[in-house]
């Protein structure tokens, strides 16, 4: 079988080329490794064996991104839908997914409705961003008997429903486990600062690439707004990636962008939106792109800007959410990276850091 690989280093070759087509597999891998790379690669090979493959992700930013990579391969993806978890499930289930008192799924109905239907031999799934699908998603893949196979990553939880890799494998019962190595998005300075929120035991090795050390900026009140429009024009060429905590930060530095430098033409996503300029973009052009927290996973910008860094200074800075939060941020960027605050104190998590090779004020 003729593969037409996209940007694979000759490891990342060896891990999908390795990869037995039956069965399921779950292939673990730090940041910059390439796993939403290698997950379209992955469904794209699978679907020339002549399966239906369906590429699922939780997020819709994400799933846009890993449409567009798929459609990069060729007429040969056509065998290939991108799908979120949830529209998949709802599909699935003939109607709306049930849900729960708490508003989370209703897993028992669920798993009832597979017994109705029963297994799915044919069913061939490949999961992006796995960890952040709860246990249950995988254990009514086993019950239908799937085809299944994950990339995850542990240690860039940031839902509050999740799966660790260990949940993940038992859940899906016969389940072979591959590990991915290497860094291949950011650059050595970037990787660094990252390597300083990590929360995990094993360290990724840092790249070999290098670039600017990640520069950390003291704002005037709303004064991001001034350095996104400095890093655009500098960068006409780079992505940028705008990474906020809240909606209220995305729509008001989208109207101070639109209202003094509106050439730039920002783009911005919000889950919240059904359809429309909010919810689905351009991420192949350059520029600049708001979105939220939530939303960054498994994506990757030229350059990436935290803005309000200073909605963290009240959180514990030894906090293992607060750090691996930052730590799947960081690793957004490949090029630069910018962390911005308001205020006279730096943020308690970032004054640990200090000035230095790690940061640059």
């Amino acid at each position: 079988m003729t593969v037409s690989y996209l940007d694979l280093s000759p490891r990342q070759r060896d891990s999908l080329d390795d990869l037995p087509f039956d069965g399921s597999h779950l292939v673990s891998g730090p940041p910059g490794s390439g796993k939403s790379l290698l997950a379209a690669q992955r469904a794209i090979m699978l679907a020339l064996t002549g399966a239906r493959v369906t590429l699922l992700t939780r997020s819709n930013l994400l799933r846009q991104s890993l449409a567009a990579v798929v459609h990069a391969l060729g007429p040969r993806d056509r065998g290939v839908r991108v799908s979120t978890a949830h529209a998949w499930l709802t599909e699935w289930f003939g109607g709306k997914a049930p849900a729960a008192a708490d508003g989370t799924y209703d897993w028992e109905a669920c798993y009832d409705r597979a017994a109705e239907l029963g297994p799915d031999p044919d069913l061939t799934l490949v999961v992006d961003e796995g960890q952040d699908l709860p246990p249950e998603f995988y254990r009514l893949l086993r019950l239908l008997r799937a085809r299944v196979t994950v990339y995850a990553d542990e240690c860039q939880r940031l839902t509050d429903t999740n799966s660790t890799l260990a949940e993940i494998a038992q859940r899906l019962g016969r389940c072979t486990r591959h590990d991915l190595d290497g860094n291949h998005r950011n650059t050595r300075q970037i990787a660094s600062l990252a390597a300083h929120f990590h929360t995990g035991s094993d360290l990724p090795d840092l790249p070999e690439r290098d670039g600017p050390v990640p520069r950390l900026h003291r704002l005037p009140h709303k004064g991001a707004a001034d350095l996104l429009i400095l890093l655009a024009q500098q960068h006409p060429q780079h992505s940028i990636g705008v990474i906020v905590n809240s909606r209220h930060t995305q729509f008001s530095l989208l109207g101070s962008i639109e209202h003094r430098a509106p050439r730039l033409k920002p783009q911005l996503y919000t889950s919240m939106a059904k359809e429309g300029r909010y919810r689905t973009l351009d991420l192949g052009r350059p520029g600049i792109v708001l979105v939220h927290r939530a939303s960054a996973k498994g994506l990757g910008f030229d350059t990436v800007v935290i803005p309000d860094a200073h909605t963290d200074a009240a959180a514990d800075p030894t906090s293992a959410a607060l750090r691996m939060t930052y730590y799947v941020l960081a690793t957004r960027a490949r090029r630069e990276l910018h962390l911005a605050y308001e205020g006279q104190s730096e943020p308690p998590l970032l004054a640990q850091v200090g000035p230095g090779e790690l940061l640059r004020g």
